[in-house]
């Protein structure tokens, strides 16, 4: 009489998630009031790290920074092919959560999560994915890093900009047309500190920002307000980045000597809500009633106002003067005016540009 088999699970591998080898490149970072330790066994992924955060100022906000972990992992190339997408482009992220886990997912093989409890994320990367470093670096990593940082310190993630001086600052808020990144390139060419271009944290207790000073993305067309050298040496250096609207910008490295990156978080001192509309003889800057200000927050600020902090950062933030910023003639004026709003004297305007005229 013939016996049965009885059928038996295999005994797993002793590590088959790769959690108990130590990873063959490690980059430790000072980010966003938090320590960072990326790792990864990949040294294309660890360039990735390094082209995003190395050499900026380490900005702390409290004596004691957390420490996060962020593992970059090379998966195989993705086998589905996404139809419908722009060409030259991977998918979108499509944002994921349950269970305390947050990510989000690049089509079959890409994806990133987090656990903003412990402290850590994971980032999968597909071999065929490689090619595409700016979606990498601004879609999956910048969504670990910030988010953690963000959710770990308590702090308030704003879409705007920041400009100071002496260790003021002034946030600058705009949507996509009202010249905000010239204003900034200018504000970097006349001398004022540059925090950040689009992402700003902000602590709601005492209202410190930071953020991650390594680029900022201008149209070509925005440098026309440049003297001929400036224009050649910045194009010269920059890479061209394409966005997901197929709006085509010029990405230029800000950790170059020539450049004044913001050594610390910045204390806000004013906010400064940029119009497409001309200022014509009038004055560029408006001052903002209170509830103005609180209204404008709202509504261009729609992901932050769900956040835990939002309510003690409005509080103070409405004790700040808030103003609207209408175009000049030429973007130094805006410049001038911001200028305004910090404290010290007035830097001076760079040789060789062309005059504001009205």
């Amino acid at each position: 009489m013939r016996r049965k088999r009885r059928l038996t699970l295999a005994a797993p591998p002793p590590d088959p998630f790769g959690e108990l080898g130590r990873a063959r490149f490690r980059e430790c970072l000072q980010l966003l009031g938090g320590r960072f330790d990326f790792e990864t066994d990949s040294a294309r992924l660890l360039r990735i790290v390094q082209a995003a955060y190395a050499r900026l100022p380490p900005h702390k906000l409290a004596a004691a920074s957390p420490r996060f972990r962020v593992r970059l992992v090379l998966t195989a190339p993705g086998r589905s092919r996404i139809t419908g997408r722009v060409s030259g482009e991977p998918p979108s992220v499509r944002p994921l959560a349950g269970a305390g886990i947050l990510g989000g997912a690049m089509g079959a093989a890409n994806f990133v999560a987090l656990v903003p409890q412990q402290r850590a994320a994971l980032i999968g990367v597909s071999q065929d994915t490689l090619r595409y470093a700016y979606h990498i670096r601004y879609e999956l990593l910048e969504f670990a890093v910030y988010v953690l940082a963000a959710r770990v310190q308590g702090l308030v993630p704003l879409h705007a900009a920041c400009v100071g001086r002496g260790g003021q600052g002034v946030l600058l808020m705009g949507a996509s047309g009202s010249g905000k990144s010239t204003v900034v390139l200018h504000a970097l060419l006349s001398g004022l500190d540059f925090l950040a271009e689009d992402s700003v944290l902000v602590k709601p207790t005492g209202l410190l920002a930071t953020g991650v000073a390594n680029f900022i993305h201008v149209r070509p067309d925005s440098l026309r307000f440049l003297a001929a050298a400036d224009r050649s040496a910045i194009v010269r250096k920059a890479s061209v980045i394409r966005r997901r609207s197929g709006v085509e910008k010029l990405e230029i490295d800000l950790r170059r000597p020539r450049y004044q990156l913001a050594a610390a978080p910045l204390r806000i001192r004013a906010i400064v809500f940029m119009s497409s509309r001309s200022a014509g003889s009038h004055s560029l800057l408006t001052p903002l009633r209170r509830s103005v200000v609180l209204q404008r927050l709202a509504a261009s600020q729609r992901y932050a106002a769900n956040q835990p902090g939002w309510s003690a950062f409005t509080q103070r933030i409405s004790r700040l003067p808030g103003y609207e910023l209408r175009r000049g003639v030429h973007p130094l004026e805006a410049v001038a005016a911001v200028r305004t709003l910090l404290p010290g004297k007035p830097v001076p305007r760079p040789q060789g540009g062309p005059t504001p005229t009205r």
